[in-house]
């Protein structure tokens, strides 16, 4: 999350006024600072997770900023319905590909948050052949390029978009 908060943070993407999901929240360090960078941002985690979530928005960012982060309830691949269809501007996730029975899930969750215009940013360590695994199947459905590496935390940043392909009618 360091990582992909640090690459925001240098301004090759303008957040303001943009609307932002994360994936997998955990802390909420990544949605508080695309908040804190103007953003809109709906901060989603498991329910296990949105107590702790929930006190970490609060507690980092300032009141008059409160209302632009929302934190809600996101199980990859279930109540899609409750998170309109391709209503976001970008798609964040911090070290959330690791658990190779969720891939499925996830790519279902991208692909329904997605429009055309949507941008995604992952950040990942590259550890084992499963994380291979689900870069290929994300290329299966979208451009996928590595935008950063980070040398010093072995961190790689991807950025995918929908892929426009020409043989759909």
């Amino acid at each position: 999350a360091v990582v992909l908060c640090a690459y925001l943070e240098m301004g090759g993407i303008d957040l303001s006024d943009r609307s932002v999901i994360e994936l997998g929240a955990g802390t909420g360090l990544l949605g508080i600072v695309a908040t804190l960078l103007g953003a809109h941002v709906t901060i989603t985690d498991r329910a296990a997770a949105l107590e702790f979530l929930e006190s970490n928005v609060q507690a980092n960012l300032p009141s008059e900023l409160r209302p632009r982060a929302v934190v809600k309830e996101l199980t990859w691949g279930k109540d899609l319905n409750k998170f309109p269809p391709g209503a976001f501007d970008f798609i964040l996730g911090a070290d959330i590909v690791y658990l190779e029975e969720t891939f499925a899930e996830l790519l279902q969750t991208l692909d329904h948050l997605c429009s055309e215009q949507t941008v995604i940013l992952l950040s990942c360590r590259i550890r084992y052949e499963r994380d291979h695994k689900f870069l290929k199947m994300l290329r299966g459905r979208f451009s996928v390029y590595e935008v950063h590496y980070d040398s010093s935390k072995d961190v790689h940043i991807y950025k995918a978009q929908r892929s426009s392909r020409k043989d759909d009618f």
